[in-house]
């Protein structure tokens, strides 16, 4: 890398990230190991870590109008869906999560949609950030998708309505919440309830209908904190928005594989429309159901 594009690189961070707590051009300095393992803690005893205030104070009203300016982007099709986004199967018990249907309110803005100029769109193909991402999860190295709408997204919840309980199609997911509701929209979450080879479903069945309530955590997250969790095995939702103000999430998806995209079935019920990388199903991570 040239100095002059490591330069750019370095204050293109700076201008969105507080550097000086998470210094994500530094890798292995004091700091940026610090919050590394800070993160890795927080993953390893609660399947999810916090990034407090990960955005510049004075990026996250730009970080908010950007979002709002792209909402009207949004696919909204109010849908009944079960907690794995998979169509009806009537050979399945009645008493399997999968039969258990639910209102998915939540809409979603794609990545085509979304402007590279914008905050979230550069921080999302930072490589160094990539690179830090990658040392908190513990894994040798992650992938942006190869999904043209899914890879990056807004998702966005209005008032009186809520994104029910669900998987991600990806191992890991990390989001930054740019609209804080009035009031609702906890974040609520089970990590691990689920493993590559084993769905648990009697413990899905029992968070879905209120039976263990004991498995639920719940976060609330600010305008500027990063996300980082284990979507695909962690079921979660958004609770209820309520009030007057939308709720608005950045959604980073990556993959510690290349070329991952979403099932076209799913991908067609978040954004109403395919992309023609949506024709080959290939690198999926497991054969859970979704």
């Amino acid at each position: 890398m040239s100095d002059l594009l490591a330069r750019s690189v370095e204050d293109d961070l700076h201008e969105i990230v507080d550097v000086d707590r998470f210094p994500l051009a530094a890798p292995e300095s004091p700091r940026w190991n610090e919050a590394v393992m800070e993160a890795r803690v927080e993953l390893r005893h609660r399947g999810c870590t916090i990034l407090r205030d990960f955005i510049r104070p004075d990026m996250r009203s730009r970080l908010r109008d950007e979002g709002v300016q792209v909402a009207p982007h949004a696919y909204y099709d109010e849908m009944i869906v079960n907690v794995y986004n998979t169509e009806p199967d009537e050979g399945l018990p009645d008493d399997h999560p999968a039969r258990i249907l639910m209102v998915r309110g939540n809409a979603f803005v794609p990545r085509d949609r979304i402007p590279e100029s914008f905050l979230i769109h550069r921080l999302y193909v930072s490589e160094p950030f990539q690179r830090f991402l990658a040392a908190c999860l513990e894994v040798d190295g992650i992938f942006p998708l190869a999904d043209p709408l899914a890879g990056l997204c807004l998702n966005i919840v209005r008032p009186e309505r809520e994104h029910p309980w669900h998987f991600d199609t990806n191992e890991f997911a990390i989001s930054l919440l740019t609209q804080e509701s009035t009031e609702g929209g906890v974040f609520e979450y089970c990590p691990g309830i689920r493993s590559a080879g084993a769905e648990h479903t009697e413990d899905v069945k029992s968070v879905i209908t209120g039976d263990a309530g004991h498995l639920v955590q719940r976060l609330r997250l600010r305008p500027g904190d990063l996300q980082l969790f284990r979507g695909r095995y962690s079921l979660h939702r958004v609770s209820p928005v309520q009030g007057t103000t939308e709720r608005h999430t950045a959604i980073l998806s990556y993959s510690q594989q290349p070329g991952v995209v979403g099932r076209s079935e799913r991908t067609r019920q978040l954004f109403g429309r395919l992309s023609p990388e949506h024709g080959s199903q290939a690198n999926r991570v497991d054969d859970l159901l979704d």
